[in-house]
């Protein structure tokens, strides 16, 4: 399953410790997503397209009302990228 460059970088940030957080509107729905990298910048770029397709392939998950984080689907999913930190 080949999964977008955009994507890839989402799934990248969550390996390390990043979140997507649902904005919810008053009536429960959602509103909004915020990706979040793990130092707790909002980064921007994030869609719900993007969220959609992500959720779609099981790459993230939420559990217990939480942020959704990166699952084992997700690692697998995901290419190793040098990091310059």
């Amino acid at each position: 399953m080949d999964v977008s460059r955009k994507e890839q970088r989402v799934l990248h940030a969550l390996a390390q410790g990043g979140m997507i957080v649902v904005l919810k509107d008053d009536n429960g729905k959602a509103a909004g997503y915020e990706f979040y990298n793990r130092e707790g910048w909002l980064v921007a770029g994030f869609t719900e397209q993007m969220f959609r397709k992500l959720k779609a392939k099981k790459a993230i998950a939420s559990s217990s009302g939480q942020p959704y984080r990166i699952t084992r689907r997700g690692l697998e999913l995901v290419r190793s990228e040098y990091d310059n930190r």
